[in-house]
């Protein structure tokens, strides 16, 4: 599969929820205890199509510019995937699935790909930032992604567009996330 550069939907060749190692349990426990969070559910994943877009993207969350994310809905509903939910946390791996972030879910919202907006778009901290730019891409994304999985693909297809606060590590979190 060729990865689309710049696009951090969550690789379609691999599930954006990914498994708890003993590496992640330990820094989703140094997080909560560090910042009082109640024992709770977290969902783990990582970023693109392979482990360097993964790095790529991942930076683009350390760095500040990247505070959204989208994927289809149909992940969820076929592909096994955990919805988003608004006050949840994320723990990020890398491209070697080694726990590198925590954000914490802002808002949650369902609609088609196609109803994306400008402030979504430079949100997502991507190529240019802009509203056109973000729907080519993912419009290429979920093309491979459908073509590789066996189902038809269109702009009006609903996704989930989520946006964050990066809550961890102390040095890169966001102010409202410390």
């Amino acid at each position: 599969m060729r990865s689309i550069p710049g696009l951090a939907v969550f690789g379609h060749d691999r599930l954006m929820d990914k498994p708890r190692s003993p590496e992640v349990e330990a820094f989703w426990e140094a997080f909560r205890r560090a910042r009082g969070v109640a024992e709770e559910d977290y969902c783990v994943c990582c970023f693109g199509s392979g482990p360097e877009l993964a790095d790529e993207l991942l930076e683009l969350v350390l760095k500040g510019a990247k505070r959204a994310t989208a994927y289809l809905l149909r992940d969820v509903e076929q592909g096994g995937e955990k919805m988003s939910v608004v006050g949840g946390h994320v723990v990020v791996v890398d491209g070697n699935d080694r726990p590198r972030a925590v954000w914490r879910t802002r808002t949650v919202e369902v609609k088609p790909l196609n109803q994306i907006d400008d402030a979504f778009a430079w949100d997502e901290g991507e190529g240019d930032r802009t509203r056109a730019d973000w729907l080519d891409m993912h419009v290429r994304y979920f093309q491979a992604q459908a073509k590789s999985q066996g189902f038809t693909f269109d702009e009006t297809m609903v996704a989930v567009f989520e946006r964050f606060t990066l809550v961890w590590p102390p040095g890169d979190a966001d102010p409202e996330g410390t």
